[in-house]
This record gives C-alpha cells, sequence and structure tokens, in this order.
C-alpha cells in the first residue's frame, strides 16, 4: 500500500484574546453572584441567632427548674457550679453560649422582664441598632 505524505489536519484553538474574554466574563459572575448571596448569609444567621435564643431560653429554664433558680452566669450551664443542689447538667455546650455571629448573648439575673433576661445582639454584637444589628429579647 502506498503511503500518504498528507498531514493531519491542523486543530483550531482558542486565541488569547477569547480565553482573557471568557476569564473576564466568570470574574463579573462570580461578583455579582457573590454580592447576591453575601446578604442572605446575615438574614440566615440573624434568623438562626433568633431560634439559638429561644432555645438557650428554654435551656435556663430547664436548668432553673432543677436548681430551683436561673444561673447566675451562662457558664453554669456547661460546668457545674459550687453548692448547686441539683444540677443534672451539663444544660448546654460551649459553643450555644455565643450567638450565629461569635457574639456572645447578653444575660441578666435577675431580669427587667422576668426572671432573667436574656438578649441575642445581633450582627453588631453591641446594645441597639436597626436591621440586622436590632436586639431580640428573651422577652419578646
Amino acid at each position: 500500500m502506498p503511503t500518504s505524505n498528507k498531514l493531519p489536519p491542523r486543530q483550531a484553538g482558542f486565541t488569547l484574546l477569547e480565553m482573557l474574554a471568557v476569564i473576564v466574563l466568570l470574574g463579573v459572575i462570580a461578583t455579582i453572584v457573590v454580592s447576591q448571596v453575601g446578604g442572605n448569609v446575615d438574614k440566615g444567621k440573624y434568623g438562626a441567632g433568633k431560634a439559638q435564643l429561644a432555645s438557650l431560653s428554654m435551656k435556663i429554664e430547664s436548668y432553673a427548674l432543677d436548681v430551683g433558680a436561673p444561673p447566675r452566669s451562662l457558664d453554669a450551664l456547661v460546668h457545674e457550679p459550687e453548692g448547686a443542689n441539683q444540677w443534672f447538667g451539663p444544660y448546654a455546650k460551649a459553643s450555644d453560649l455565643r450567638d450565629p455571629f461569635g457574639h456572645e448573648f447578653g444575660y441578666r439575673v435577675p431580669g427587667e422582664h422576668g426572671a432573667f433576661d436574656l438578649i441575642f445582639y445581633g450582627r453588631d454584637g453591641v446594645a441597639g441598632g436597626e436591621d440586622f444589628d436590632a436586639d431580640v429579647g428573651n422577652w419578646e
């Protein structure tokens, strides 16, 4: 059989300009997606903080039913305080004592609104604020 001296057809590829255009387009799309998702992260954390406030409030009430009074500090939910009769804890994990934004919950005993006040300070972690920085208490 005779051999052919024909070279295989040249394969077409992407040019550098086409590759740069795709990279820029992906960057623009990624920026849009991140900005949209970023706003929803705070909304989700704020909702989770309110739910965690309710859960932690029930843990404090459980402690109070066993011991006879709410704990003097939230740490008593995790570690048995000295002289606590009928302590059947731990009532919470150490991670339960921090909100989804990483801040400690506000806690007062006796509270202004009941036996204890538990406060979720929102995204900023300080008293006051609006939107996702607004405070929520267990009495609300």
